[in-house]
């Protein structure tokens, strides 16, 4: 017995038709909640209070590239991952040699580089050297003699008299700091991902009609 089997060209035509429209679903879809990922993360970070600046380092990205596919994905990541990660998971940080943080006060100024100044650099740029002041009830000191600028920062003291001179707590110093966790990447992590099935229905029930 011999069987032949003919397929009708409309039928292989409907078929090419519905793989690409699956295609341009599946894409259309993954953009979407690439997209809304990173506007969500972004949000999270600026009602957090952590700025303009770091909510930016959101960034996405789609595959493919160009064109469409049944296997198309979004990327969502962070270019500063170190700062991001730990605001959102609100870790214990302890100094990397063992001994104390160094938390700057506003007599300390800011750092040349942004962020927070470290005691070394402190000592280099205002020509003063710091002090240690052991405290038993609460953290320990590092102090400076000098003046307080109209910043309310401390500067070396040219008066020959003492005028104005002050002892200035330029940094705590604590063994560990506990940072709050004030993000939750997670959660809209978990709510993209359920979103992309709907997603998919949508664009493709779309591109149909």
């Amino acid at each position: 017995m011999r069987l032949k089997l003919d397929i009708d060209p409309d039928i292989v035509a409907m078929m090419a038709a519905e793989v690409a429209a699956g295609e341009r679903a599946v894409t259309a879809a993954m953009r979407e909640a690439g997209t809304g990922l990173k506007s969500a993360w972004r949000l999270q970070i600026t009602s957090a209070g952590l700025g303009r600046r770091l909510a930016n380092s959101i960034r996405s990205q789609n595959f493919p590239r160009s064109g469409e596919s049944l296997d198309a994905a979004a990327l969502v990541w962070s270019k500063a991952p170190v700062i991001v990660g730990a605001h959102d998971t609100g870790p214990l940080i302890r100094s990397k040699d063992g001994f104390w943080l160094a938390i700057p006060l506003p007599a300390a100024g800011k750092s040349t580089r942004g962020g927070r100044i470290t005691p070394g650099e402190w000592e280099r740029r205002r020509g003063l050297r710091l002090r240690f002041v052991y405290r038993r009830t609460g953290p320990s000191l590092l102090v400076a003699e000098g003046r307080l600028n109209t910043k309310g920062q401390a500067v070396v003291s040219r008066s020959k008299t003492g005028r104005g001179k002050v002892t200035a707590p330029i940094f705590l110093l604590v063994p560990q700091v506990k940072l709050p966790k004030r993000l939750d990447l997670a959660r809209d992590a978990e709510r993209a991902v359920d979103a992309v099935p709907g997603l998919v229905v949508a664009n493709w029930v779309e591109a149909r009609l």
